[in-house]
């Protein structure tokens, strides 16, 4: 998730993606993504295990800003939102 194009960014795990873009979209989950408006879907990857899921997201965190800018441009060079996409 994104505020903006090249702003603040989140990474995440969960098991329903769809609904978790929309509880940030919304606001609904209070924290770092209702704090900073982190409320775009700017890139995702689907594993096939939760636990391969949490590892990759570890791995996300642990890298640099330049890295996960990277990542969203690989995939997604004019930053659009991917929410309607799920859904």
């Amino acid at each position: 998730m994104a505020s903006k194009r090249n702003g603040t960014l989140y990474t995440g795990v969960t098991s329903n993606l769809p609904q978790r873009a929309w509880q940030h979209r919304e606001g609904f989950l209070p924290g770092f993504t209702q704090k900073y408006g982190c409320k775009l879907l700017v890139w995702y990857e689907v594993h096939t295990e939760m636990i391969y899921a949490i590892a990759r997201e570890k791995q996300i965190k642990s890298g640099s800003r330049k890295k996960k800018l990277k990542l969203i441009e690989t995939l997604n060079p004019n930053w659009r939102d991917l929410y309607e996409e799920l859904i």
